[in-house]
């Protein structure tokens, strides 16, 4: 019997049949129009929305006190969130000074593109992650003299205080601002719905571009009564993918090992999930009636799609993964949702073979169970 085969799926291929969580309100246009544009079914449900900069007086509020106390270093972790500083530093009528204060510190930038923001600012830095997180920057200005010295750092929304502890164990005083704050986005079902779906398995892949939408979606999980099965989706039938290290540490924490791109870019997630899906979740078998192919949620059988409601599917599926062996009455009513009988697990393989174009693909071994005709 031949091996089970798992076909390589190209960047730009096609994602028919996959179910894709997006959590992120944020950009989460591009990130939806890319992965339908190769096919896929998203679920979108955001987490987590960022509060209007208007009238964030903490913000104006931390920005003075950044300017009267004139940083000797300064960390810019986002260009978003520079931008938007910048934005409500000019409404505030203090724009001009937080760029003059800026100006004369030692700026430190967390990766490329807040390297570019600063740069677009009219401003120049001294120093860059090596790996565009804030543990690395913070190492690297650690070989600095700080003690003493006042460090201004803008915030991305998730605080990591473990890093601020850091500096200020060095010496420093650290002042912070947070361009942008996370609030709760409207249509509150969304996200439920979300988190049943992953655990039921009518998801594929969960992607997540920041900690506090992850932290957002494991705290509704729990609000639910589900969070251990969630996790346990994650862990198992559903992909977690994330934008990078940062976003993943919450999923990390409660035992979930994401997907993680080489680069942290949105492109680069999309690749990743595509090559992923490819290689783990296309699967494709010889039999007598033609190349078998399950693609997520689609099914083909010598080119030609056949159409199975999930009950049939779910066993469809778990005898196709047998590779033709032989399951057993009791292995496939396991395979059904709830406490399936001998009279469920019958009329659903009824329902499958009067699906199937040729009936006699699922065939009855007297005695023992089932298999596919490979």
């Amino acid at each position: 019997m031949s091996a089970p085969v798992a076909s390589d799926l190209p960047a730009e291929g096609s994602l028919a049949g996959f179910r894709i969580g997006v959590t992120s309100d944020r950009r989460s246009g591009d990130l939806i129009d890319a992965l339908e544009r190769r096919g896929a079914t998203v679920l979108h449900a955001p987490a987590l929305k960022i509060a209007p900069v208007a009238a964030d007086l903490p913000l104006i509020e931390d920005t003075r006190q950044i300017i009267a106390a004139r940083p000797d270093y300064a960390v810019v972790t986002t260009a978003y969130g520079l931008r938007r500083w910048s934005e409500a530093a000019d409404a505030a009528g203090v724009g001009e000074a937080l760029l003059a204060v800026l100006g004369e510190a030692k700026i430190y930038v967390r990766g490329p593109k807040a390297r570019g923001a600063v740069r677009a600012a009219g401003l120049t830095d001294v120093g860059i992650s090596s790996d565009e997180t804030t543990a690395s920057l913070v190492n690297m200005m650690l070989g600095l003299e700080l003690r003493g010295k006042t460090v201004a750092v803008q915030l991305h929304g998730y605080t990591d205080f473990r890093q601020l502890d850091r500096l200020r164990q060095a010496g420093a005083r650290v002042l912070t601002a947070t361009p942008y704050r996370w609030v709760k986005p409207s249509g509150a079902d969304q996200l439920p719905r979300l988190i049943e779906a992953a655990c039921s398995g009518a998801l594929d892949v969960v992607t997540f571009t920041s900690a506090p939408a992850v932290d957002a979606v494991l705290s509704t999980a729990s609000e639910m009564g589900c969070r251990d099965a969630f996790v346990q989706a994650l862990r198992g039938q559903v992909a977690a993918a994330v934008v990078g290290p940062v976003t993943a540490q919450p999923l990390v924490d409660a035992g979930v090992s994401p997907l993680i791109p080489d680069r942290y870019r949105m492109g680069a997630l999309i690749r990743l999930v595509g090559e992923y899906l490819g290689q783990h979740r296309v699967l494709q078998y010889p039999s007598r009636y033609g190349l078998i192919e399950l693609r997520g949620k689609n099914l083909r059988i010598d080119g030609n799609a056949v159409e199975l409601a999930p009950a049939p599917m779910s066993l469809f599926r778990a005898l196709v993964e047998a590779n033709g062996a032989v399951l057993s009455r009791e292995q496939l009513a396991g395979v059904l949702a709830g406490d399936a009988g001998e009279h469920a697990l019958d009329m659903t393989i009824s329902r499958l073979r009067k699906s199937l174009p040729e009936a006699a693909l699922v065939a009855t071994v007297i005695k023992r169970g089932y298999r596919l005709q490979l």
